[in-house]
């Protein structure tokens, strides 16, 4: 009570309600690779900015960049290949497809326009370090840290780098890692082989890793000054010229190189833009773009896979497995796996290291078919909504208890903590977040002297709180059991 010195009327307000835990956020990915521009009026590489829409992300980093595109054609203006490029910029459209499956607020570490080296992925990885709020780490870029190519020591240096997110993952316990196994163009035991090889075997169980890419029908960004068309024919018709010049023994140094000079000309071809195709081809100008409009990306899948974690955690809670969810925007994974191949990335003796698979089913369209994270043999961290409920809990208590530090470290604190986390807890067992019949099968919370603390712990200022979850696991294997009933 105030020590009043006047006299008069005073009026006192006393809060009706107790001090209650408040949820964190659960899907708030933190999104690192390269982007067009860095910023409108400031720069913002390597520097966290958190978004809510593509369009402020066109606003402030730009879209994809223009690919260069390969056509080559006959002589009767009949097109034989459309050489489209591997993408070495992939966040545009991983975002498009972030945005496409339900993903909502995000962060945004760009590295600028120019491909760089690791050094740079680990230097944005850093600064995410200083930021509170992102609960996912996605690198859609990270597969082209040394070039367009993936070469073995690319997919070296990319495994490194998802170490180093888990590390994070692990240090900060907010935050969890969606990984991509990269295709290197081998069999799916040797794609499967690389990631369990290199990925190491610490804080497996902050990261999930999900294999195939997925086809989507996301068209490539670019324009008439971008696309190169090459007359084949004429092409070959200048090599044999230039090669019988070559082996004429009359030939001076001047006809090779005006021959050389010829082969170079028709190789580089001219732009689409150019007359002799958009004004005088007009028929050819059309068909390829048609041609090129046909051809559509092929993305790792990380980003689409957050898009749909933001989406479960929303409409069923953290504690819902995102998986057998169907993935928007997606035409098929660009690898049919077989059931045995299923079942060796799920489950692996070898390893433990399991990887999810995702899946064209008939009538079904694209699923997410596995629920668990990098540490498929360990019995308490095994399953993706365990891990990221853990992590919903202990951020959302961690941040709520954090007005008791330096309160008096007696019964009545304990109280106050007790009341305040297991009102929490109950409502999470309300809503199917936490296994058991009754609130006692699900969940415990003990603070209190001779309990969780000793004299020695509260002379020392330590206030220890017990806090015991029995999560919801996931119905990985439905047993269907059917027997023949004997007619009587």
């Amino acid at each position: 009570m105030n020590n009043y010195k006047t006299p008069g009327v005073y009026v006192e307000e006393k809060s009706a309600s107790s001090v209650s835990v408040a949820g964190v956020s659960t899907a708030v990915p933190a999104f690192i690779g390269y982007t067009e521009k860095a910023g409108v009026n400031e720069d913002l590489v390597k520097r966290p900015t958190k978004i809510q829409t593509i369009k402020e992300y066109e606003e402030l980093f730009g879209f994809a960049p223009e690919e260069k595109i390969e056509i080559n054609v006959d002589n009767n203006d009949t097109i034989i290949s459309c050489n489209v490029p591997a993408l070495a910029k992939r966040m545009y459209y991983s975002m498009q497809m972030f945005f496409d499956n339900g993903g909502d607020s995000c962060y945004i570490v760009s590295l600028g326009s120019a491909i760089g080296n690791a050094a740079g992925f680990d230097a944005a990885l850093d600064t995410l370090k200083l930021e509170d709020e992102p609960t996912l780490i996605v690198i859609p870029d990270s597969a082209t840290i040394a070039g367009m190519d993936i070469t073995p020591v690319d997919v070296d240096m990319y495994y490194n780098l998802c170490q180093k997110a888990l590390m994070q993952c692990g240090k900060m316990k907010d935050r969890f890692a969606v990984i991509d196994v990269l295709e290197t163009g081998g069999s799916t035991d040797d794609d499967a082989a690389k990631i369990r090889n290199d990925i190491g075997q610490e804080n497996l169980k902050y990261g999930a890793a999900y294999y195939p890419y997925i086809k989507t029908p996301l068209k490539y960004n670019y324009s008439d000054d971008s696309v190169v068309v090459i007359n084949a024919d004429a092409v070959a018709a200048a090599v044999a010229v230039a090669e019988e010049v070559a082996a004429d023994v009359n030939s001076d140094a001047d006809d090779i190189e005006a021959a050389n000079a010829a082969v170079a000309l028709a190789a580089a071809g001219c732009k689409l833009g150019d007359d002799t195709i958009k004004v005088e081809k007009t028929e050819l100008y059309f068909n390829i773009i048609k041609e090129i409009e046909s051809n559509t990306i092929t993305l790792p899948p990380s980003a689409t896979i957050a898009g749909k974690y933001a989406s479960v955690d929303r409409d069923r809670g953290v504690w819902k497995a995102p998986a057998n969810v169907s993935l928007v925007s997606v035409i098929e994974p660009s690898k049919k796996l077989t059931e045995s191949e299923n079942d060796s990335l799920n489950i692996d003796a070898t390893s433990g290291k399991s990887i999810n698979a995702i899946r064209n089913f008939t009538g079904k369209g694209t699923l997410i078919w596995g629920a668990r994270t990098l540490a498929g043999n360990d019995n308490d961290w095994r399953y993706v909504p365990v891990r990221r409920l853990f992590n919903y809990i202990e951020e959302s208590v961690k941040k709520a208890t954090s007005f008791a530090v330096f309160e008096p470290n007696t019964a009545m604190t304990w109280l106050k903590l007790r009341s305040m986390v297991e009102g929490f807890l109950d409502s999470l067992w309300r809503q199917g977040a936490l296994a058991g019949g009754k609130a006692e099968d699900a969940y415990f919370v003990q603070a209190g002297l001779g309990t969780t603390m000793t004299s020695q712990d509260i002379q020392e200022g330590r206030l220890i709180v017990k806090i015991g979850l029995a999560a919801a696991r996931p119905a990985e294997f439905i047993v269907l059991e059917f027997t023949h009933k004997i007619q009587e």
